[in-house]
């Protein structure tokens, strides 16, 4: 839903803002970069479920909606960015991806502890599964990789760090969306994913695996395909590429994340 204009111009001023400093700071981007984004990108996923759960006032609870939340989270995460420059610049820490990181933890902790107080409150909090899809999509992720290392060796050494952050993320994604469908019972929005899940549905397999191992597989290849057609960009590009890479991790991370939470707290 979009937001009314006196809410959406500001943050696109904002953002262009955000945006025109960071390119005339030009920090750069490098694995560790990427790595410390990921808290940021999980705190954007706690903010989209707080607005599913109803915990805003009234008044301002839009902005936490799809897509804005995707705007305030790129400001918030944008300044902090800049913030860790200047402190980089002063001295103050060897490098400006860790207070990065440490800003967007914090966030991530804050708010995620705010959202679970409030399951905890109702009665509804049921760590078990979400455990399993974490689990689960982590196995996957170091199996996965091990074999891209051994079997595309060039891919592996260049997307390095990033590309395991593009994979588990879209991994955790397909995993918990399919634990989601299979066992709890929880319904698609995205209406590409729901026709792949009832595709899954109405295979052979489905009496005794589910519907959603489909969809998993879809989320594992096509992650690394996008490695693969990535891996010279990031050799030539390198900074473009991880933040393009950046982007396609936020895609499966922040759901994967969204379904976590959700699943979290009944």
């Amino acid at each position: 839903m979009i937001p009314p204009w006196y809410f959406t111009a500001p943050l696109l001023v904002a953002l262009a803002g955000v945006v025109a400093i960071l390119w005339a700071l030009d920090p750069p981007v490098t694995d560790q970069t990427v790595l410390a984004f990921v808290p940021w990108i999980l705190f954007g996923s706690t903010l989209h479920v707080g607005h599913r759960l109803g915990l805003y006032p009234d008044e301002i609870a839009i902005l936490f909606s799809t897509p804005s939340v995707y705007i305030v989270t790129a400001i918030i995460a944008g300044l902090s960015w800049q913030i860790s420059v200047l402190i980089y610049a002063g001295g103050l820490q060897p490098s400006i991806y860790r207070p990065l990181g440490v800003f967007g933890t914090a966030f991530f902790v804050v708010f995620t502890v705010f959202i679970l107080f409030a399951g905890w409150a109702e009665g509804a909090v049921a760590p078990f599964w979400p455990s399993i899809a974490l689990i689960i999509a982590g196995l996957l992720t170091a199996i996965i990789w091990f074999g891209v290392g051994v079997r595309f060796t060039d891919v592996a050494r260049v997307t390095s760090l990033t590309g395991v952050i593009v994979l588990f993320g879209h991994t955790l994604d397909g995993v918990s969306t399919a634990i989601g469908y299979d066992i709890l019972g929880a319904s698609e929005e995205v209406p590409v994913s729901r026709l792949i899940l009832e595709a899954g549905s109405q295979l052979p397999t489905a009496e005794y695996i589910g519907g959603g191992w489909l969809f998993v597989l879809i989320k594992i290849v096509l992650p690394l395909a996008i490695l693969g057609l990535f891996t010279d960009y990031v050799r030539e590009e390198p900074r473009q590429a991880r933040l393009f890479l950046l982007l396609i991790a936020a895609v499966g991370l922040g759901p994967g994340m969204h379904n976590i939470l959700l699943f979290m707290i009944g």
